[in-house]
């Protein structure tokens, strides 16, 4: 490995102390008459909870997307994005995260014509699904928390999820936002002892209120998985400015990464040195956080990622991306809207970084200003 040639001072440790396997085959065959599907063998421990996922997940973010966000045609993505779905099924990738913002509804839709599409198929594992709660106006009580979960698995066809998770802390209403979120902490411990999910998590919190969520859920008896959030090699506040993630650790929950690509810009897709990203730009909304400024300020970083590849024996820049974040103890989940994209992510697993590499890569990445972050953190 590039590590290996280079005396560059190595970083702390991993600041998660995640409970992982780990194989150089990255999956195995499954046991059991019919069953032909490989299991991936580099896996995480969610939290105080028993479930067991791939090392990475994937984000289901993209699919169906009606906002206008990741494209302008979701219909015409959607035979893509089931090759997606098979291809990471097929690579032992069995932690799919979605909501029910994502697309109005249409995301968690099509992850059940998916599963519908694909259930003759003995070659894929059985996929593992999170999906999120969303603390909209006019929700106020802790029963509609379960009664958003019902609504969830009609949508995808289930009657049981894997992981349920309170999307982001209420918010706005003064004298109320405390009672709701409160409620809505106690919906998630009605979620799991009605046997709707097994394990419940959060998303977006901030450090005090992940010690609150953990409180409670010991007091009831409650698997605490994850708190979900905006992590990357770009955008670390979460390790070093927050203490979210010191939270997490002390709380004994993992801690879950979207955008771990931080939206592209890891990629050296859309670069401002077309030598490298081919000149792609970025569109749609989007575009204001990959400006010209932004992606130059990275290029510096893409390039030093695509030598740490090239020296693993042509690893990308948007696998080590995600691989920096395994490494460091989190629990990625980029999104995939094709195959290729799908079989990026399987090709994540079964390795790791090591310190030199992640101590170049951090240096490298000092000089990237970071972006804003979610809002949601200062709630």
């Amino acid at each position: 490995p590039v590590g290996a040639s280079r005396s560059r001072a190595a970083p702390r440790r991993a600041v998660v102390a995640a409970r992982a396997s780990t194989d150089a085959a990255a999956t195995t065959p499954a046991q059991g008459v019919g069953n032909t599907f490989r299991t991936a063998t580099d896996r995480v421990t969610l939290g105080t909870s028993d479930l067991s996922v791939a090392a990475t997940g994937a984000g289901a973010w993209a699919w169906g997307d009606r906002s206008g966000y990741w494209g302008s045609d979701w219909e015409g993505d959607r035979a893509k994005n089931l090759d997606a779905y098979r291809a990471l099924l097929a690579g032992g990738v069995d932690f799919i995260d979605t909501a029910e913002v994502y697309g109005f509804g249409k995301s968690e839709e099509l992850i059940r014509e998916f599963m519908r599409d694909t259930a003759a198929d003995a070659t894929l594992c059985p996929p593992l699904l999170a999906t999120k709660f969303a603390p909209i106006p006019f929700r106020f009580r802790a029963e509609d928390v379960p009664n958003a979960l019902r609504a969830s698995m009609a949508r995808m066809g289930v009657r049981k999820v894997a992981l349920y998770m309170q999307h982001w802390p209420a918010f706005g209403l003064p004298g109320v936002t405390e009672a709701c979120n409160d409620a809505f902490l106690e919906g998630l411990c009605l979620c799991y002892e009605r046997g709707l999910c097994r394990a419940v998590g959060v998303s977006n919190f901030n450090a005090e209120r992940v010690r609150q969520a953990a409180k409670k859920f010991k007091e009831r008896g409650v698997p605490f998985a994850s708190n979900q959030i905006q992590y990357s090699l770009a955008y670390r506040t979460p390790e070093t400015d927050t203490g979210v993630i010191d939270a997490c650790v002390e709380c004994g929950v993992t801690p879950v990464a979207y955008s771990p690509m931080a939206q592209g810009l890891l990629t050296g897709k859309y670069s401002a040195n077309s030598a490298l990203g081919g000149g792609v730009k970025a569109t749609g909304p989007r575009a204001r956080i990959l400006s010209e400024e932004k992606l130059a300020s990275a290029d510096a970083l893409v390039d030093l990622m695509r030598e740490i590849g090239a020296n693993r024996g042509g690893v990308t820049p948007a696998q080590i991306a995600v691989n920096y974040c395994m490494t460091k103890g989190t629990v990625p989940i980029p999104g995939a809207k094709d195959a290729r994209q799908a079989e990026a992510v399987v090709g994540c697993l079964g390795w790791r970084l090591d310190e030199a590499e992640v101590a170049e890569l951090e240096a490298a990445a000092a000089a990237v200003p970071s972006t804003p972050g979610a809002p949601f953190e200062r709630w």
